[in-house]
């Protein structure tokens, strides 16, 4: 029961973050450089995940994306697949789930970039897309990984929507997480034990690579 967890929460977290890294940067950046109408409202509906209880979160998946629906129905009639108690409906839910701390630091670190130092790559002729990839991302790129990590902290620790939506099916969609709960309903206390310190040192060891990765070099 601890190695097929493992293996799942690795696929789920790993999936999960390369996903909610790439969308939140876009997001971020949207909200960092656009004006638009509604802008604070798009973000206030991007970080409702963080403040809504995880069990509600993954109740309006499942009236969104379950078999019933309101875009699942369709999915489901077009491909005759649901989200809805598989392994990549636990991806959708941490990736609902983390999503907003990714927007939220990438957010937070495009917009602690010096306008200036893109003005003046504008100013040599480059454009946008290089603009940011040479000059905007290097700079903001400490924020960036540190919203990468916390993406998949929290993606790795994904408990009420995961079991709202993908279900605690052994071997099939239980995580880890998941997987301490049914130990512990079942008095499988060092079971519940082993499965918890596997999720706390990865947790650490994740948290312990972001912290030498975005050390500054004068720190170093």
């Amino acid at each position: 029961m601890i190695w097929p967890a493992f293996k799942l929460s690795l696929l789920v977290v790993s999936l999960t973050t390369v996903f909610v890294a790439v969308v939140g940067t876009a997001c971020g950046f949207l909200l960092a450089r656009r004006q638009f109408r509604a802008k604070e409202l798009c973000d206030a509906v991007l970080t409702l995940p963080m403040l809504l209880p995880p069990t509600v979160t993954g109740y309006y998946l499942i009236v969104l994306l379950g078999k019933r629906g309101l875009l699942g129905r369709y999915l489901y009639q077009l491909t005759g697949w649901t989200p809805a108690f598989t392994w990549q409906g636990a991806v959708v839910a941490a990736g609902v789930m983390s999503l907003p701390i990714m927007v939220k630091s990438a957010r937070a670190a495009l917009e602690s970039v010096d306008a200036r130092y893109e003005m003046v790559s504008f100013s040599l002729g480059k454009g946008e897309f290089e603009t940011f990839f040479r000059v905007t991302l290097p700079l903001a790129l400490r924020g960036l990984l540190a919203g990468i990590v916390l993406t998949f902290a929290r993606a790795l620790g994904e408990f009420g929507a995961t079991l709202m939506l993908a279900g605690n099916i052994p071997g099939k969609t239980q995580t880890m997480p998941l997987a301490i709960f049914e130990a512990f309903q079942a008095g499988e206390d060092r079971q519940a034990q082993v499965l918890a310190l596997i999720l706390t040192f990865a947790s650490i060891a994740a948290i312990y690579l972001t912290n030498i990765l975005t050390r500054s070099p004068k720190s170093a």
